[in-house]
């Protein structure tokens, strides 16, 4: 996947509608120096898009895997642009969320908005309550954020108790 290109799109859609965007997933761990391997591109974008972000994303060639309030996959036949995931965030959290963010070098050398290590691990508890599944590898992505500099454990704690995961916390948390 070209996620410089694949950026630079959805950026410009996304600009002159004055929405609010970052990276979040693999992309978004790799910014803050975390290295894994991932295949697709996940950004975090304000609700109010997601009607005009899914039809753009299908003009372009997306087909759309599937669509919630929460949630949208778009993946393009040309594996260049590939797979492309949207967290959307209601006024509320994505107030919260952007607030928090800074700018960390991406694809390319762009300067690139990204949520704090905090808001990226309770993405990831989210992501492990729904999808038990998933838990291998997004408690392994967890402990790598936990262990980054000045990370707030307590916030990442309350984000695993307010999902009933308190005990997988507890657990991740002996092993740092």
């Amino acid at each position: 996947m070209d996620f410089a290109s694949v950026l630079d799109r959805i950026a410009g859609f996304l600009a002159p509608r004055g929405a609010r965007w970052a990276l979040v997933g693999g992309v978004g761990l790799a910014a803050l120096g975390i290295a894994r391997t991932t295949l697709d591109l996940d950004l975090a974008v304000e609700s109010a898009v997601q009607e005009d972000l899914v039809a753009f994303m299908e003009q372009i060639g997306y087909e759309t895997l599937h669509r919630s309030s929460g949630y949208s996959n778009h993946l393009h036949p040309d594996p260049g642009f590939g797979r492309v995931d949207f967290v959307y965030l209601d006024a509320a959290t994505a107030e919260r969320l952007f607030a928090g963010c800074h700018e960390e070098v991406g694809p390319e050398g762009r300067a690139l908005l990204v949520p704090r290590p905090e808001h990226l691990a309770a993405m990831k508890v989210l992501a492990m309550k729904n999808d038990p599944a998933r838990a291998f590898q997004e408690l392994a992505d967890i402990r790598a954020l936990l262990a980054l500099p000045g990370v707030d454990r307590e916030e990442v704690r309350g984000y695993f108790a307010r999902h009933g995961l308190a005990e997988r916390f507890d657990e991740l948390a002996a092993t740092l």
